[in-house]
């Protein structure tokens, strides 16, 4: 079942496929208009903003708070009545190291704020912080697939893993487009989850 959307696509694959079209699409133009760097990163706001844009031509839930508790495998994200705290302290938390950088992007990832999109909207938000303190941002296209993935995976529990390969594929190139785009691109970087009703979990 795809989720409902704007498109009136009703299977899931086409609707991937053209969320990830349309998402890269929108992507560019936050890039080249100049637009994201006026966002005060780290906050859920600035993060909000982003994924408003990126899926605001797909659905109705672009930029808003999730209603509905997902998991993804065997993992299950924030709940949705714990879910405004965990924001508000996320927000909180400092950014002023490149470990703290990566703590609040781990604690965001747990939260996962929003019905689908997090990934990439994330990773947006991660190089802008990153961005913002040190004019550095990740070389998304060197960051390796299954390293990433399966850091992501355990860093709830150990984030030594997720800094080491983000911290590796560090680059001052902050303006390089592709690098940027390769956060964008959800067939690289898995998003998929398996989405419950409240009432379920």
């Amino acid at each position: 079942m795809a989720l409902e959307n704007k498109l009136g696509i009703t299977d899931s694959a086409e609707l991937a496929r053209e969320e990830e079209r349309i998402s890269k699409k929108k992507a560019v133009e936050l890039f080249e208009s100049g637009y994201l760097d006026t966002l005060q990163a780290g906050t859920f706001k600035a993060l909000s903003e982003i994924h408003r844009i990126l899926l605001e031509d797909i659905y109705d839930f672009a930029g808003k708070i999730r209603d509905v508790n997902i998991a993804k495998s065997n993992f299950r994200f924030a709940p949705v009545m714990y879910l405004e705290a965990a924001l508000l302290h996320i927000e909180q938390m400092p950014q002023s190291t490149f470990d703290e950088i990566i703590e609040k992007y781990v604690e965001m990832n747990v939260a996962h704020p929003f019905r689908e999109g997090n990934g990439r909207s994330g990773r947006i938000w991660l190089d802008l912080m990153l961005k913002k303190e040190f004019r550095k941002v990740i070389d998304w296209s060197s960051v390796d697939k299954d390293d990433y993935l399966l850091a992501m995976q355990r860093s709830p529990i150990r984030d030594i893993e997720i800094k080491y390969v983000l911290k590796n594929a560090l680059t001052n190139e902050i303006n390089n487009r592709d690098m940027y785009m390769k956060g964008i691109d959800t067939s690289y970087y898995y998003e998929g989850y398996i989405t419950y009703k409240s009432s379920e979990l």
